[in-house]
């Protein structure tokens, strides 16, 4: 968790969005941030919905559970690229093989109110180069796993986005497929937007060294983009290195209004139709 004084509020969104990739079980740091308040903050400003992510079996049973009290939250559950090689190697402190530890999440995908598998993929700059066989496995089995349960996909590539396309095109992916936090130039954004896929932006498209990433943004369909915080993680300009939560969605989606050239109202009420259609309704 990044510490430092929380940012104020931004101004509100004219249409209220998604952030479509959080991880609210993170403790804010202060006892009165609670799960509760901070959902209702990014409501106050245009954030009425969240997708929250749990990535490792705790998270994952943490979600599972969260999703049930608030009505604003769908959750996501997976094992993280970076978790998937600690349980096949036998090395994770929990004790739990991959083979157990992804059944779990199988479980947990059944919930109602679980709509993604997620973030599976590839990650090349925490897992050494040992652990991407394990990594390609957990990435193919969650993406078969996405598809018996007819749930969107979101994907975590680090460092790693050929071996990401050419495992979506080799197994075929999901029908729905999300890039989650996009960190691809723009070629890659035209490979993802001619296969489908959709493109999350996080706060890391408003940095001021994210040409590329805005390049990036710029030649994808608006139809086929979403934002989101990475909460507490990714926090976006001007609060870079600031703690981090979904209220600060909207210095993201200004970004993506600003960046497509359209107006914020109407990107708004796009990148919100897009959610609800992908993840259906909360």
């Amino acid at each position: 968790m990044r510490s430092g004084a929380w940012p104020a509020a931004p101004e509100a969104l004219p249409v209220a969005v998604v952030d479509n990739h959080c991880h609210l079980e993170f403790p804010a740091g202060e006892p009165e941030l609670t799960v509760e308040r901070r959902l209702a903050d990014a409501a106050a400003v245009g954030v009425d919905r969240v997708v929250q992510i749990g990535c490792e079996l705790e998270s994952a049973r943490w979600t599972a559970d969260a999703v049930e009290t608030f009505p604003t939250m769908l959750g996501g559950v997976a094992l993280h690229p970076n978790e998937a090689p600690l349980h096949a190697d036998g090395t994770h402190e929990s004790g739990i093989s991959y083979e157990d530890a992804l059944a779990e999440i199988a479980a947990l995908a059944r919930h109602d109110r679980i709509r993604v598998i997620g973030e599976t993929g590839l990650d090349y700059f925490r897992t050494s180069e040992e652990g991407r066989d394990a990594q390609v496995r957990s990435f193919r089995d969650h993406m078969a796993l996405a598809k018996e349960l007819g749930l969107p996909l979101q994907i975590h590539d680090r460092d790693a986005h050929k071996d990401v396309l050419d495992v979506l095109e080799r197994d075929g992916a999901p029908d729905v497929t999300v890039f989650h936090c996009f960190s691809g130039d723009a070629a890659m954004a035209r490979v993802a937007a001619h296969r489908g896929y959709y493109l999350s932006f996080a706060g890391t498209v408003t940095f001021k060294n994210a040409e590329g990433l805005r390049a990036a943004l710029a030649v994808t369909p608006l139809s086929h983009v979403l934002v989101e915080t990475d909460a507490p993680f990714l926090t976006p300009h001007p609060h870079r290195g600031a703690p981090n939560a979904p209220y600060l969605v909207p210095l993201t989606m200004r970004t993506v209004a600003d960046v497509t050239g359209v107006d914020l109202a109407s990107a708004c009420e796009i990148v919100s139709t897009t959610s609800e259609n992908l993840y259906g309704p909360w």
